[in-house]
Parts: C-alpha cells; structure tokens; sequence
C-alpha cells in the first residue's frame, strides 16, 4: 500500500478514537452528574 494512503488512514483513525474519547468522557460526566441521564444517552446510542 502506498505511504500516504497509509498516513491518511492512521490520521482519520486517530481522529475517530479522539472523537469516541471525548464521547466518552462526556457520557462519564454525564453519569456523574445525572443517573437518569445515562439511561437517555444509552437509549439514544442503541437506537440510532
């Protein structure tokens, strides 16, 4: 496979792990603040 093709695949990656990590993180937040929040967010994520 060519380099740059192999570059651009591990930059879009990373980005998307960065974005499942934020995501992440603000479900946690979420929890903290709210427990019935979290069942929202879990409901919202199955569905779609």
């Amino acid at each position: 496979m060519n380099p740059e093709i192999q570059f651009e695949l591990m930059k879009s990656q990373a980005n998307e792990l960065r974005a499942a990590a934020a995501h992440h993180r603000r479900v946690r937040e979420a929890e903290k603040g709210n427990k019935s929040e979290r069942r929202s967010v879990f409901g919202k994520r199955r569905s779609s």
